[in-house]
């Protein structure tokens, strides 16, 4: 099992800047990704960023160039820069983990809880 626990939002005017942290704990060992999702109301939930432990990054296109995606494998930790905020960046962010389990090749997706990110225009 792997633990998220995410925070870091807030409300922010457009084109200021936030960055989010999600600390994991449980079984770190088991880790190959982690990243960034994010729901606005009434719409589907959709990656923002992802990265893997060794770096390897892939960005939404409506944030590429202005979000960034870091991962802190000594503190276990994924951070997400975000800068020059759009309103419709608005939405509820969530911290994905993805683990692989060796012993039984099963991967499973870990969430965690969720924060509010809203930018006023």
């Amino acid at each position: 099992q792997v633990q998220l626990v995410e925070s870091g939002g807030g409300l922010v005017q457009a084109g200021g800047s936030l960055r989010l942290s999600c600390a994991a704990s449980g079984s770190i060992s088991s880790i190959n990704a982690m990243g960034w999702y994010r729901q606005a109301p009434g719409k589907q939930r959709e990656l923002v960023a992802t990265s893997t432990r060794g770096g390897n990054t892939n960005y939404a296109d409506s944030v590429k160039g202005r979000f960034t995606i870091s991962i802190d494998n000594a503190k276990n930790t994924v951070y997400l820069q975000m800068n020059s905020l759009k309103s419709e960046d608005t939405a509820v962010y969530y911290c994905n983990a993805e683990a692989l389990y060796r012993s039984t090749w099963l991967k499973v997706n870990y969430w965690g809880q969720g924060t509010q990110v809203t930018v006023s225009s």
